[in-house]
């Protein structure tokens, strides 16, 4: 049996594959119910050729949007400044195509848990993590309400402030980035008047972003406004802030970026918080994964996609390596490096999107041109 922490992608992701390979897998959720949370982002492709594999991608993909290639705009006067308009409608496609997708984060969390439960995962609600254990014979995990699990592996996809990386780490704390996001949705109707751009689009200005797109089949508007603050504030998805908040973030704006935050009702302000790279994402029989191991900032929209990524490859590992050491190794020496670029590219990404002179952008230098890195395809480069 393996445990795994966290009921977010990376940890469903983690106990299909599991699943698929013939290993038993049941995951741990703090959460008294799994809720629709989050809003809007990107599926990567690498992230697709795992649900390829997994043999989900038709069910994602039936739930998202197809993307082009995402358009760079300047924050005043809309000008394309990398890549193409966006001209599509949000109409789904069959998955087939290796390409960009945006989806709905609580619609992709729901096919997970449909696949999840078609091969017979069991997963545990209102299971926080306090404690863990290990011998040589596997690892036992205690939890708030006073139960435990015993497994050969425990897996930490519980996220940026993650339970067993506390547990494994005393005293390393997430760390504020100084950047807060804003996010909103938006209904389709509402938002017509402020698309004019394409279904998609990064509007880019002085040490802030503003990007948007289309979700579920073309009907809603994801809305995220990043901006550099002196502020602390906290990471999550309880924090509510006002419209005039908002508009004084982004004054001057483009109309499109100004009209949407006026159709903003429902706002929730978040911290964005990373984490310092760890010599070892691993200790005897207990291991981490997608934020849990290497939070990012959102300027590529790959930290999803990363975990999904993670996930397939332990799975893998798991699955090729009886001895756990050995697994554990494997999967550290397929991932690190690659999580560890993508964790120092996205920051990169913010520093010259959000550099004082957009015009001065040179669309090469820009991390997400790069295809090598954003095209990679985990399941052809194997573990």
């Amino acid at each position: 049996m393996i445990l795994i922490i966290g009921a977010g992608l990376g940890g469903l992701v983690t106990a299909i594959a599991l699943a698929r390979a013939g290993l038993a897998a049941s995951v741990f959720e703090a959460a008294a119910e799994l809720k629709e949370t989050g809003a809007g982002l990107t599926l990567g492709r690498g992230a697709q050729h795992v649900l390829r594999d997994l043999r989900c991608q038709a069910d994602v993909a039936a739930r998202a949007c197809p993307a082009g290639t995402l358009p760079f705009l300047h924050w005043r006067s809309a000008r394309l400044l990398m890549g193409a308009p966006d001209p599509g409608d949000g109409t789904p496609d069959d998955g087939r195509a290796d390409i960009v997708r945006h989806i709905y984060r609580a619609d992709l969390q729901a096919v997970l848990l449909d696949h999840a439960a078609r091969l017979g995962v069991a997963i545990l609600t209102g299971r926080r993590l306090v404690g863990l254990a290990q011998d040589d014979g596997g690892v036992t995990a205690r939890f708030a309400d006073g139960s435990t699990a015993r497994g050969r592996v425990l897996v930490g996809a519980d996220g940026v402030r993650s339970a067993v990386r506390g547990l494994l780490h005393p005293g390393d704390a997430p760390r504020f980035t100084g950047h807060v996001a804003y996010r909103f949705l938006v209904p389709r109707a509402a938002a017509a008047p402020f698309m004019g751009q394409g279904r998609s689009a990064i509007f880019i200005g002085p040490r802030r972003t503003f990007n948007r797109y289309t979700m579920q089949g073309g009907a809603v508007v994801n809305c995220a406004g990043l901006a550099e603050t002196g502020e602390a504030v906290p990471e999550g998805w309880s924090l509510p802030a006002g419209q005039d908040e908002v508009a004084a973030a982004f004054p001057g704006w483009h109309g499109d970026v100004t009209g949407l935050i006026g159709q903003a009702r429902a706002i929730i302000k978040w911290g964005l918080y990373d984490r310092a790279p760890l010599a070892r994402w691993s200790a005897g029989r207990v291991t981490l994964l997608g934020d849990a191991a290497h939070a990012m900032l959102p300027f590529l929209g790959m930290g999803a996609a990363m975990a999904i990524e993670d996930g397939w490859a332990l799975a893998r590992c798991l699955a090729l390596e009886p001895n756990v050491d050995a697994a554990l190794a494997r999967y550290e020496a397929a991932r690190r490096a690659r999580c560890e670029t993508m964790q120092a590219m996205s920051r990169r990404q913010g520093e010259l999107t959000q550099a004082m002179d957009p015009d001065a952008l040179e669309p090469a230098a820009v991390p997400m041109a790069n295809q090598a890195l954003m095209g990679f395809d985990p399941v052809a480069a194997g573990v």
